[in-house]
């Protein structure tokens, strides 16, 4: 198992454009093709490529899609780089991907890596492409802190609530590309297309609850162009769980201030 893209349920509600309300995160991985295996001191890895790594890339792909077409679902594809080797790389494959899946596998003490995998709420690690397992995770209760975000002018300030037990959290933000038709050029899909949804372009820890005032100040040109969307992460280093989110358009110039549902 392994910690991977994430995707994430949402509150629904009415709200300005481009906003959305969060309650549950999941991360699903990218790069379809295999798993990766780890020795027990972390530091030695092998490949190996199944079938059955193949045979599931496209039903995760047309499963994250359906995601992303819900109201209370937000998935945020990360694709890791491990498979660039191979042949074909992936043109949104990122060392900073793999490290979070690494994390993740860590948090949730998994004894291996690979895609493609889901992880609900930074909580539960899922394998496969079954809509059933992960609609059934989906219905966990989530635990969301409220987040504000506020623009002025070239910077986001970002405002959360203080953590609701002892646990302090660290705040990410993860910029992404909605929509995306990648044209596959060699192997047994040469010629056709691959549409993809929410690819992760930006990862970037910009603070934690420690920090007094619990604002935090981003500046939107640190953004990669295709990033159009912008989404805010509290999440428990420790355990890895995901305990408040927002996502937004950051172009959105009726952008002002969004809460989370009181």
């Amino acid at each position: 198992m392994a910690d991977v893209d994430p995707t994430r349920r949402l509150v629904p509600k009415t709200r300005p454009s481009g906003e959305q309300p969060s309650s549950v995160v999941v991360e699903h991985c990218e790069e379809l093709f295999g798993t990766r295996d780890r020795d027990l001191d972390g530091l030695a890895h092998r490949l190996r490529l199944p079938l059955k790594g193949r045979a599931l890339a496209q039903p995760a792909e047309k499963l994250l899609e359906k995601l992303a077409q819900r109201p209370d679902v937000l998935p945020l594809a990360f694709h890791v780089d491990y498979w660039d080797s191979l042949g074909w790389r992936d043109r949104f494959s990122m060392q900073q991907a793999t490290q979070r899946q690494n994390d993740a596998a860590r948090a949730l003490r998994l004894s291996t890596v690979g895609t493609p995998q889901w992880v609900v709420d930074g909580r539960v690690a899922l394998w496969g492409a079954s809509e059933e397992t992960v609609e059934r995770a989906l219905k966990s209760p989530g635990t969301d802190l409220s987040v504000d975000i506020v623009r002025q002018g070239p910077e986001l300030i970002v405002r959360a609530d203080a953590p609701s037990t002892s646990e302090q959290y660290d705040v990410y933000v993860i910029g992404y590309l909605p929509r995306a038709v990648t044209p596959i050029g060699r192997g047994e899909n040469a010629g056709r297309t691959l549409t993809e949804v929410n690819a992760v372009r930006y990862i970037r820890r910009i603070g934690t609850s420690r920090d007094s005032a619990r604002q935090w100040t981003f500046r939107l040109d640190k953004l990669p162009k295709d990033a159009e969307r912008l989404a805010v992460l509290l999440q428990v280093p420790k355990s890895g769980a995901i305990v408040g989110a927002r996502s937004i358009d950051p172009n959105d110039r009726e952008l002002t201030s969004l809460r989370n549902p009181g």
